[in-house]
Formats: structure tokens, C-alpha cells, sequence
């Protein structure tokens, strides 16, 4: 039997289980269990080699970057962010990645949009920032907007772009000065997330202006901004989406899993479900 889990703190709303259940269910493992590593900061030191016991295993905050100094060897997207959040254990040794990074670009590439042209980006903090990086090294010619005071949040994209030989195109607005019209609308921040589902953080005006909409947000499902879109007959993408990819990452990296795109919208859809039920 394989041993798999979440280490994280806390969990009590982690939709990773039922994600993962589904997921087994396709590459068609049976023999597997799959538990919470529920660990708070301070525990994390006297539990980490129930953990390290794992074949693999997933870590969500606040254990992302702490859990790195525990482990042997980290994949080119866990050292482009510091950040790993799947873990390996193969011929005797730890390895860590990035899989929130994969989970961004494959929901992009599933719904048929392409971060090559003019991104609009809505916040730069946390997984924002992560965003911001995967939009410049694919090409985006980037707009941020962030509200006053919070320019410095694009800093890091910036110097990134330098460090690695980008000649990237970044701009930063207020809400309020974004002007033009754009390929790609992402919202990296959390306006618009249960329970201030009323909030949107750009105009309709700007929305109508925009060829794709992609929103990290997952409860709702369908946010303001994603229903103002697709009244407008934009094509949306919201956060579930997201989740489910990068876990299903995390099997391609465990297993060599393969999945067909229609395989994990119908989990996506399932997951919100399941989400509204709880």
C-alpha cells in the first residue's frame, strides 16, 4: 500500500481529500490512503518523520517554505518561488515542487486562453505574485493593478524578470487609472470571495474590454466578476480549477499519472458540488 497526505495547519476546510480521492480513482489505484498532517508550526519539528514516512505528500500554509530544509532536492518551480507544496520520495530521497504554478498555467491552457498578449493582473500579493512570474516568462505584456501603498508588491516580478533575462513590459496602476483593453483578466486578489460575494475588483466597463476572465477565487463559484463576464459572453475560469490541476500535478509527479482535460473538468465541477453541500 502507498501512504499519501496534506501536511498543513489548519485543515479543517482543505478540499484536498475528496480531490485526491478522485484523482486515485483515475489512474486506478485502489491500495492507497491518503491523511491529514493537520501540525501547526510549532509541532512540525517533533512530527515532521511521521510525515517524511510518506511516498508523497502535499503542504499548504504555513509549512511551504519550512518544510524545504527537511527535504534533499527541489524542482526547478519549487526553486523559482522558494515554495514547495508536493514532495516525492524516490530512490531514498526527498524531492520538492511547485505545483501551484502548473496548476495556474494548465486551468489557462485548458480553457483555451493564452497569456502571450495583454494581461491584466488584479493584486500581487501571495499567489498573485506566483501569477505575475508565470504571465511574464510566457510572454505577457503585464498591467498590475494594486491599490495605493501596495506598489512594492510588484517589485519581486520585476526583479525577476532582470535575474533571469526577461525583457518583460510591467505596468502598475491604481484601480482606478487602468485604461485600454487586454487579452487576459486574471484576479490574483481575494475581492469577490465569500461571504462579500457583491464585490468586484474592476468595472463591468473594464470586464467588457477583456477576452478571457480567470479568477483564483473558488467559493463562490462563480464570482461577480466571472458573472459580469460571462454576460458579457466572455470566457471564464475560476479557482477550482486551479486547485484540481495542481493536485493533479502532484500525481504526474507521484506516478507518472496522465489525465485528459474533460476527465478533470468533470472533478471541478463535482468539487463545487460537494463544496455547496458542506
Amino acid at each position: 500500500m502507498k501512504h499519501y497526505g496534506l501536511l498543513g495547519f489548519p485543515l479543517k476546510h482543505t478540499m484536498s481529500p475528496p480531490i485526491h480521492e478522485r484523482l486515485f480513482e483515475l489512474d486506478g489505484v485502489s491500495d492507497y490512503d491518503y491523511t491529514l498532517k493537520e501540525y501547526s508550526p510549532e509541532e512540525l519539528g517533533d512530527r515532521i518523520e511521521d510525515v517524511l514516512a510518506l511516498d508523497g505528500f502535499n503542504i499548504t500554509i504555513p509549512h511551504k517554505v519550512e518544510i524545504i530544509k527537511y527535504i534533499d532536492e527541489l524542482a526547478d518551480s519549487a526553486k523559482r518561488y522558494n515554495s514547495v507544496n508536493c514532495v516525492v520520495k524516490k530512490d531514498g530521497k526527498y524531492i520538492g515542487a511547485n505545483t501551484d504554478c502548473d496548476g495556474f498555467l494548465r486551468s489557462i491552457e485548458a480553457a483555451g486562453a493564452d497569456l502571450g498578449g495583454r494581461v491584466l493582473q488584479c493584486g500581487c500579493g501571495g499567489v498573485g505574485r506566483m501569477i505575475a512570474i508565470e504571465c511574464i516568462r510566457h510572454g505577457a505584456e503585464l498591467t498590475v493593478s494594486v491599490p495605493e501603498g501596495f506598489e512594492d508588491t510588484v517589485e519581486p516580478v520585476r526583479e525577476y524578470a532582470a535575474a533571469n533575462g526577461i525583457d518583460a513590459k510591467i505596468t502598475v496602476v491604481h484601480p482606478d487609472e487602468i485604461t485600454g483593453s487586454f487579452d487576459v483578466l486574471i484576479n490574483a486578489s481575494p475581492v469577490g470571495m465569500f461571504p462579500k460575494t457583491d464585490a468586484c475588483p474592476v468595472s463591468e466597463e473594464i470586464i467588457a474590454r477583456c477576452g478571457f476572465v480567470f479568477d483564483v477565487i473558488y467559493n463562490p463559484e462563480k464570482t461577480r466578476l466571472m458573472q459580469t463576464a460571462e454576460a458579457h459572453g466572455i470566457k471564464t475560469c475560476g479557482g477550482m480549477a486551479m486547485l484540481v490541476w495542481q493536485a493533479a500535478v502532484a500525481h504526474e509527479i507521484w506516478s507518472g499519472a496522465q489525465y485528459r482535460d474533460e476527465d478533470i473538468a468533470e472533478i471541478i465541477s463535482d468539487m463545487h458540488r460537494l463544496m455547496q453541500e458542506k
